[in-house]
């Protein structure tokens, strides 16, 4: 494999990826620009026909393949956007490809991946498993393993993405990459140090799966004990160990963003961009506020968009909250007729939209003295959520914020 990740490789793959890639122009971000001080470029492979950058890889890899090896069979494991990319270009090539994906995998990315085709089979309850479970069975049953992203093929696939970034913005200065495995990382960071050594290209990882930010701290590869984070694609416990070299030598360094702050970006995109990437693909938007830089041509790596409705849906609530466009506060009422009415015209009266209501006449012994009335409102933010407190506060009712109770 010493003749991969080559810029004349690259250039290869670059065409070869055309037969199943859409066109994913940069977008550039006003929005997201103005916030962080750097000129900002969305690279959208959340646009994809396969809702992800994954296709290119399993394409180019499976494009190498000797005709023998297509014929055995193809398996893999993966936690949706691989999948989906394996069994499009299986089927592009006529050949049964199986697929083992952990039994989290969301509904929609499970469904879309039988769509092509492919068998699916669900094992284990992180990537790491599911795997474990795959090579087993391309050993009995002698398929052709593709891995998602320990392969100098597979990597030399994605960083056909850093190719396109360089022809439409060649001047770019920073790339920010998602990490999981560490596949697209390498591709992408290679390829950026081949056309440019100055440029900086900065990995992301979820705070609860950085297996790559730690291997690179102990300076080989290192297996987490456990990955907690809603970032499901990017939810790898052990980074890739052939790819390994590739990363200490081209990624110039790590960040890492808690869940709490992709949720966020999730409404940045959808409300400024009106696209909808999952949580693995929203690492490079969070992080752009951790940049040291400004003023800078920053591209940001969009990696897919397979995301289930409800994962959404819990999303945009936990997002509202987190905004306080959506909070809960406590209330303390005499037990008597109208006390309700008094509290919504005191909210009414500052435009709160009341969505919920708990009455708890069980809070105190003395009913009379008092009952409990949570109320769940809607606002337009944080300056507003105050005001309504602060109201609350003047007419007496001892307002109490609790956690929000969608």
């Amino acid at each position: 494999m010493a003749d991969m990740l080559t810029l004349e490789k690259f250039e290869e793959a670059s065409e070869i990826v055309k037969n199943v890639t859409s066109e994913t122009k940069l977008i550039y971000s006003e929005f997201l620009s103005s916030h962080t001080g750097n000129k900002v470029y969305l690279k959208p492979e959340n646009m994809q026909l396969t809702g992800a950058y994954k296709v290119r890889g399993a394409y180019y890899k499976i494009s190498t393949l000797s005709p023998e090896e297509r014929a055995k069979g193809l398996i893999t494991a993966s936690a949706g956007n691989h999948a989906q990319g394996v069994a499009y270009a299986a089927k592009k090539y006529n050949v049964h490809a199986t697929i083992v994906m952990p039994t989290t995998t969301p509904l929609m990315k499970v469904n879309r991946t039988k769509s092509y085709g492919a068998e699916v089979i669900l094992k284990g309850d992180v990537y790491d498993e599911a795997c474990e479970y795959a090579y087993q069975l391309a050993d009995e049953k002698g398929y052709t393993f593709i891995h998602p992203f320990d392969d100098l093929t597979v990597a030399t696939g994605q960083g056909t993405i850093a190719m396109e970034i360089f022809k439409e913005l060649p001047l770019v200065d920073v790339i920010l990459v998602p990490i999981g495995g560490g596949g697209l990382a390498t591709g992408v960071s290679t390829l950026a140090k081949l056309l440019n050594p100055k440029i900086q290209v900065i990995g992301v990882e979820p705070a609860g799966a950085n297996c790559m930010q730690e291997a690179l701290k102990a300076g080989e590869i290192v297996t987490l004990a456990a990955v907690n984070t809603i970032a499901d694609g990017t939810a790898v416990k052990t980074p890739g160990k052939n790819i390994f070299s590739y990363i200490k030598e081209n990624i110039d360094k790590i960040v890492t963003v808690p869940d709490e702050e992709l949720v966020t970006a999730f409404l940045d995109i959808v409300e400024n961009h009106k696209m909808i990437v999952e949580n693995s693909g929203l690492l490079t938007v969070a992080a752009l506020r951790h940049l040291d830089v400004t003023n800078k041509r920053v591209v940001s790596i969009l990696s897919g968009g397979n995301m289930d409705i409800i994962t959404m849906s819990s999303v945009v609530q936990q997002g509202l909250i987190f905004r306080d466009r959506i909070f809960t506060v406590s209330v303390l009422l005499p037990d008597k007729p109208g006390e309700l009415t008094k509290v919504s015209g005191v909210i009414a009266s500052m435009n709160g939209n009341v969505i919920k209501l708990e009455h708890n006449q069980f809070v105190s012994i003395n009913r009379n003295a008092a009952v409990e009335l949570r109320i769940t409102l809607e606002t337009f933010g944080t300056e507003h959520k105050n005001q309504i407190i602060q109201t609350l506060e003047e007419k007496g009712y001892q307002p109490k914020q609790v956690r929000a109770n969608i």
